[in-house]
């Protein structure tokens, strides 16, 4: 389920995540919303998407919620 330029997605994850774990997901932006942080992003293909699920896993995380928000955005090309 590829496309040319991936698919943006949103991710929350329980907690406020620091500045060391925000680096393990260098191409999502993030925001605290309460007490969780929300990631978002174009990820490439299905096996980007896996990639950051295990990420999220190895690091002890609690995921939330996983959700396609969209197509990539024209100005992604």
């Amino acid at each position: 389920m590829a496309t040319e330029h991936g698919c943006q997605y949103m991710i929350r994850i329980r907690g406020r995540l620091g500045a060391t774990a925000l680096s393990a997901f260098p191409a999502m932006e993030s925001e605290v919303r309460g007490g969780e942080t929300a990631l978002t992003g174009s990820l490439e293909d299905q096996s980007a998407v896996y990639g950051v699920l295990a990420q999220i896993e190895a690091l002890g995380l609690e995921l939330i919620e996983l959700r396609q928000v969209g197509p990539p955005s024209i100005h992604e090309a």
